[in-house]
């Protein structure tokens, strides 16, 4: 059946043929599957079986990369041991050794990290540059470019990336596009139907949405997804049985999260930028009609210390990363944007008085309460 967005991501997973009829998919925790004899093994080279080994496929990560799939609206989609993992299996299915690639300068840190330091050793060529300036993309492709790297809504300062124009250079320029969709999601975009060729998530974000799982998903066209999917088995970064299934059961509740999450998001971000001790605010004006995302980036005044800050957000938790139902803040500068070189940060304005809420989606009166009721203690 064809349904709609929110109908999916509470039937995205296919009925187990031969199976008992279970209401909640079972999980497939096994190392390997079983046959009955030579012949029964030789069908799943030839197709006709689905399962050989958990490391090449088992029925709760592929769930998971194909019911994100679904909601990307690609033909396609797999799972990984995390968002990094991801993201390495979708450039590998677009470029090698001797290619180059143009990506974003205002990434998340640990994809700057993998770009700039690892792929160097595997003759991969990362430039980094404003997306903003679409003349400086021009200028910064090679006869070698092969990707076009951006992220929907970029980390942690919240840049709407025009996917539109991205996409258009690309094929003017004949390169592919891929695109981390992870702050977004597909419940506000969805990048693959804008003719983005790979969307990449860190489920372990809004797609497992309970923080209790490290998970990555990377969907889009399918010869690219099945280039990547040879990379997973072959360089072990597949995903485990009991974390996709984990994942599955947090994809069910991923639209009546956002809705929540989204509306108390804009509550704060409306509240800090009339509140006493607040620099800027960063929150997008328009990311898709249904809203502008979970994440509020605050900078503080140099006069609020934010140790101080930080001790006075009372039950709001003090984390390294973001997403889950609870409200948490982190420290770009000491964590997730660490290795980016410092006068990046600084030009992209990554300082030491900035913050990242994630907003969670307990009741919205409180969220406020606690940031307004920190800074004030701060200031006191």
């Amino acid at each position: 059946m064809d349904f709609n967005f929110d109908t999916k991501t509470v039937h995205f997973q296919k009925k187990k043929s031969g199976q008992p009829a279970t209401k909640a998919t079972p999980i497939y925790q096994t190392s390997a599957f079983t046959f009955e004899d030579i012949e029964d093994l030789e069908n799943f080279y030839k197709g006709k079986n689905d399962y050989l080994y958990t490391r090449v496929g088992n029925p709760n990560t592929d769930d998971l990369g194909e019911g994100v799939a679904q909601l990307e609206g690609a033909p396609k989609g797999l799972s990984t041991s995390s968002g990094i993992s991801a993201i390495m299996a979708g450039i590998l299915s677009a470029v090698k050794s001797g290619d180059h690639i143009v990506a974003c300068d205002d990434l998340y840190g640990g994809t700057y990290t993998l770009l700039s330091e690892e792929l160097p050793d595997f003759g991969i060529e990362v430039s980094f540059v404003d997306f903003t300036d679409k003349q400086a993309i021009r200028n910064t492709v090679k006869p070698n470019t092969k990707l076009l790297y951006t992220e929907s809504v970029t980390n942690p300062l919240l840049r709407v990336e025009d996917i539109d124009s991205i996409v258009e250079l690309a094929k003017e320029m004949d390169l592919y596009t891929m695109v981390d969709n992870t702050f977004a999601t597909p419940y506000l975009v969805q990048p693959y139907l804008q003719g983005v060729d790979l969307i990449v998530h860190s489920a372990t974000k809004y797609i497992g949405g309970h923080s209790d799982v490290t998970a990555g998903v990377l969907a889009g066209k399918e010869n690219l997804v099945a280039k990547a999917k040879a990379k997973v088995i072959n360089l072990g970064s597949n995903l485990g049985p009991f974390d996709g299934w984990l994942a599955c059961r947090g994809l069910k509740t991923l639209s009546v999260r956002m809705e929540r999450h989204v509306k108390n998001a804009a509550l704060l971000a409306a509240s800090l930028r009339e509140t006493e001790g607040i620099k800027k605010v960063y929150y997008p004006e328009f990311v898709s009609e249904k809203g502008n995302g979970a994440i509020v980036t605050i900078e503080l005044e140099e006069q609020v210390p934010v140790e101080n800050f930080v001790k006075s957000l009372d039950w709001v938790k003090f984390v390294a990363t973001l997403a889950g139902v609870d409200t948490s803040v982190s420290y770009p500068i000491a964590t997730s944007h660490r290795s980016i070189p410092e006068e990046t940060r600084q030009r992209l304005g990554i300082n030491k008085q900035l913050l990242r809420v994630s907003v969670g989606i307990e009741d919205s009166k409180d969220i406020v309460e606690a940031f307004k009721n920190a800074v004030k203690k701060s200031l006191s």
